[in-house]
């Protein structure tokens, strides 16, 4: 597609996003000049009617309105674009105007699950005390999947227990536990300079041949751990993050802590975990207070 290469380069250097986001706002772009190729619309002249079209195509093909709202967002900045190079005059996705999608509340592991997941890898092995570190990092410092894959050597800090997590917009710092620490520990002595021939290879995490791991392939690893420890809930390594940062505030942390050790940039995004902690009290409240019923 025409575009593309440059809406990329205008998403990584004017808009400073990340690969997720880079990835998922050209996907989106693709599958809109699509439509409107089979729709025989040159994508600069399409209005804000002919959006709307594209919306209700995405209706017939049972897209959630959080996901149409990803979409029209996705649109709306290809239009600013296109503005800047002077190809459209309009953004015709300025006049989408879109009800507010419900905030689905995560999937949080309780206490007991989190400990029959991290328990799951085999240690007498490589693999599982590969496996039984990061497993054991995502939990205790609560990062994302692609931080976790990203992690150089030099992001960790055993002696004093910490991650050095950064990128173009913010730096953050979060501490690990000691059971994590022991365990990113073993891996670092005894396994990585194992799998790890290459000198010039500084990621901390790799697959077993030394090459950089990918986000589909720490999935797949996740997802064999969750199902051989038999939890039902649909688990993904984003999970352990929503997990994290509900223990942390059932426990007593601050919100605005939670949120500096996430990397959020507004705290709205962590409140939603206090409605996790609500909705939990609620039905406890309602379950056991005798006059409740």
């Amino acid at each position: 597609m025409e575009y593309s290469n440059g809406f990329k380069q205008y998403l990584l250097e004017r808009k400073k996003a990340s690969s997720n986001t880079v990835d998922s706002y050209l996907r989106d772009l693709h599958q809109f000049l699509s439509f409107c190729a089979s729709s025989n619309m040159d994508v600069t002249a399409a209005d804000t009617a002919f959006l709307h079209r594209y919306l209700d195509y995405l209706t017939v093909h049972a897209k959630s309105d959080a996901t149409k709202t990803r979409i029209i967002a996705s649109i709306r900045c290809f239009y600013r674009y296109l503005a800047e190079q002077g190809a459209v005059s309009l953004n015709p996705a300025d006049g989408i105007k879109l009800k507010k999608a419900d905030k689905k509340l995560p999937d949080i592991l309780d206490s007991n699950e989190i400990v029959l997941l991290l328990s799951q890898p085999d240690e007498s092995d490589y693999k599982g005390i590969r496996d039984k570190a990061m497993l054991e990092l995502l939990y205790a410092t609560g990062v994302k999947v692609s931080e976790l894959i990203d992690l150089s050597v030099q992001d960790v800090n055993l002696q004093v227990g910490i991650v050095h997590l950064h990128n173009d917009k913010k730096e953050r710092i979060v501490p690990m536990y000691p059971g994590a620490i022991k365990a990113v520990a073993e891996y670092m002595v005894h396994v990585r300079p194992v799998i790890v021939t290459e000198s010039s290879e500084d990621r901390l995490f790799t697959n077993m041949t030394g090459q950089p791991m990918s986000r589909q392939g720490f999935w797949k690893i996740i997802k064999h751990y969750s199902e051989k420890a038999g939890i039902q809930k649909d688990i993904t390594p984003h999970t352990l993050r929503h997990s994290f940062a509900a223990h942390l505030l059932e426990n007593g942390a601050q919100l605005k802590d939670i949120k500096e050790m996430l990397g959020h940039s507004d705290i709205s995004s962590t409140q939603i975990y206090a409605q996790f902690i609500k909705n939990k009290y609620n039905a406890a409240y309602a379950k056991f207070h005798p006059l409740a019923k």
